[in-house]
């Protein structure tokens, strides 16, 4: 193993580890599941053994307590491949009557009603994605989220990252085998990603066989479409130039399959009290678990993004949205978008699990910056306040150099001065 860059899950593991018996990481395959669950377990079990995965799977059927002996926290990988292990945890755990006892990690959700039990109370879910730019330190982390909660003063920061770095950093993703690699190299890991997906991951997700040419036209409808919120039937006349024959229930089901393996992550939208009855948009914007994804099924290269800034927005956008998701967590957030009927919207709302919001607006250049401001105003100003509270702060997020606070109150971040 090379060396281990610390991630933002390590603390959130290490507080759910004493807080619970048993704590679930699920995220996509590559992310660093596995290796981050392997710093903190003092024994571990590998599912996809070649060597031993008969032998394993043996033993799950006839006596699965055995394979739960070990020190602990004892690691479990890819436990879903004997899904009785969820109740022999749950059931060990409740006989131990300890915390930090297993620790599972699982690239797939298994199929609905596979455990007997949820788990609740004993074993806890931690979310891993692919590394923001903190973690792989593309950003040197100079404006803090939690401390503009605290402590919302001035500001300042300066991004390191031009534009064509940040075209290599989306198309090379937050894989941690990529991190400080060849960007070629890079965007080839996720082409061979993607052709994993596409060829067995999907189809083997819940063992019903799906055409990887339908796949393949989906995910680049999606990457077609990413950042906003194109509906099932703009995605399927989307694919409908390759397949005349798909049906909404088809590309529906091929979306759950995507989103069990943790490939696509939507962002659901936010639905708080407003001044006035204007009728709220609920659906969710599609987003892949990472930009780069993307970039490899549209089959673009870091390269190509710079002469086309119109995709290189909507694919920014979505590294930002999947920062701020990694960061949110830390923080004991959630990430929601808005967008109201008149068109008003916000492209992140970042709600704390005590109420505290702040409204974020995306833009890459400096010359949409009155205008989003102009946009967060309205948008905080529609909300109501006596029940949701004052935002405490409004945020553009952009590739600019400098990170400050406008005359007008609202703060400018560089994606890459961010942290959480």
């Amino acid at each position: 193993m090379g060396e281990y860059l610390p991630r933002i899950a390590d603390q959130l593991l290490q507080k759910a580890l004493l807080a619970s018996g048993a704590v679930l990481i699920e995220g996509p395959k590559w992310c660093g599941k596995t290796r981050t669950a392997s710093e903190a377990a003092r024994s571990v079990l590998y599912m996809q053994d070649p060597d031993k995965q008969a032998s394993h799977l043996q033993a799950a059927s006839l006596k699965p307590s055995l394979l739960l002996q070990g020190d602990t926290p004892r690691l479990i990988d890819e436990w879903q491949m004997a899904p009785v292990l969820w109740d022999a945890v749950r059931f060990m755990v409740d006989q131990r009557d300890k915390t930090g006892q297993f620790i599972l990690t699982g690239s797939a959700v298994p199929a609905d009603n596979i455990a007997a039990h949820t788990g609740t109370g004993r074993i806890s879910r931690l979310r891993m994605r692919t590394m923001s730019l903190f973690e792989s330190l593309d950003s040197n982390g100079t404006v803090s989220l939690l401390s503009l909660f605290n402590h919302p003063d001035d500001i300042s920061g300066i991004n390191s990252i031009s534009i064509e770095r940040l075209s290599e950093v989306i198309s090379r993703g937050g894989w941690p085998a990529s991190i400080g690699i060849d960007p070629e190299i890079a965007e080839k890991r996720v082409q061979d990603y993607v052709d994993a997906v596409i060829q067995q991951d999907i189809s083997r997700v819940d063992n019903v066989e799906k055409s990887p040419d339908k796949v393949r036209a989906l995910m680049r409808s999606i990457a077609r479409n990413i950042s906003t919120e194109a509906t099932l039937t703009t995605l399927k006349r989307d694919m409908e130039g390759f397949d005349e024959s798909i049906s909404l229930p088809t590309v529906s089901s091929y979306l759950n399959a995507l989103s069990r393996i943790f490939v696509i992550e939507d962002l659901p939208a936010w639905n708080p009290s407003l001044r006035s009855k204007t009728p709220l948009r609920t659906s969710s914007k599609r987003h892949f678990t990472d930009p780069s994804i993307a970039v490899a099924v549209m089959g673009v290269t870091s390269k190509r993004l710079l002469h086309d800034f119109n995709t290189f927005g909507y694919l920014f956008e979505s590294l930002c949205i999947r920062d701020l998701r990694v960061y949110a967590e830390a923080i004991g957030g959630s990430l929601y978008h808005f967008r109201a009927k008149t068109g008003l919207e916000s492209d992140a709302v970042l709600v704390l699990r005590d109420g505290r919001w702040a409204a974020i607006e995306v833009k890459m250049g400096a010359n949409e910056f009155d205008l989003a401001s102009e946009n967060l105003f309205k948008f905080s100003n529609r909300i109501d306040t006596d029940k949701m509270g004052d935002p405490s702060f409004l945020m553009i997020l952009t590739a600019t150099e400098f990170a400050y606070k406008r005359e007008d109150g609202v703060y400018v971040v560089p994606l890459g001065c961010l942290k959480p």
